[in-house]
């Protein structure tokens, strides 16, 4: 059975947390960090992110999966295939050659989504692709992020009218 406490116990044996002095991606400063980038190339952590997001969705009538690049679109990508949900790949910016997109793959109107993130500080890059999403005709039903750190996304969700779900907020490190 994969549960929260097995999810902890990986991330722990491969060294995601990381005590010292680092800039975060919202620019603020913080005494540890969290390198979700090593645990998204791990297999057995990517299988059991994958497992407890679908489980939490499976009674859901989700119609496609998003991560914004980078961070989360192993995540999506592996929630895509556990689920059998089809993916969708969200841009930072629209690139300026080839088709231009914001969004790869295919948002129809109206369609279901869930989004998922590696890290969540403040939530900012994830309410952009939540955004990015509404402005082309998706509806986001749930927002899921493997790891908060309890520095104001669940509120920042909140005001948007969107549930942000971690799967672990920091305390349960520490």
């Amino acid at each position: 059975m994969i549960t929260k406490e097995y999810l902890i116990n990986l991330l722990k044996e491969n060294g995601v947390f990381l005590k010292g002095d680092f800039t975060l991606s919202s620019g603020k400063k913080s005494d540890y960090y969290i390198n979700m980038k090593k645990a998204i190339t791990d297999p057995e952590i990517l299988s059991t992110i994958a497992k407890l997001i679908t489980k939490s969705i499976s009674e859901d009538n989700i119609d496609k999966v998003a991560g914004p690049a980078l961070g989360a679109v192993p995540i999506a990508t592996a929630v895509s295939l556990e689920s059998k949900i089809p993916l969708l790949m969200i841009r930072k910016e629209k690139k300026g050659y080839g088709t231009s997109k914001l969004i790869e793959g295919e948002l129809n109107e109206g369609d279901d989504v869930i989004v998922v993130e590696d890290v969540t500080t403040t939530g900012g890059s994830l309410l952009k692709a939540i955004k990015a999403i509404q402005d082309n005709g998706g509806s986001v039903k749930r927002a899921f992020v493997v790891v908060d750190r309890q520095e104001g996304a669940i509120e920042a969700f909140d005001s948007e009218g969107v549930k942000l779900e971690p799967l672990i907020t920091v305390d349960e490190f520490f």
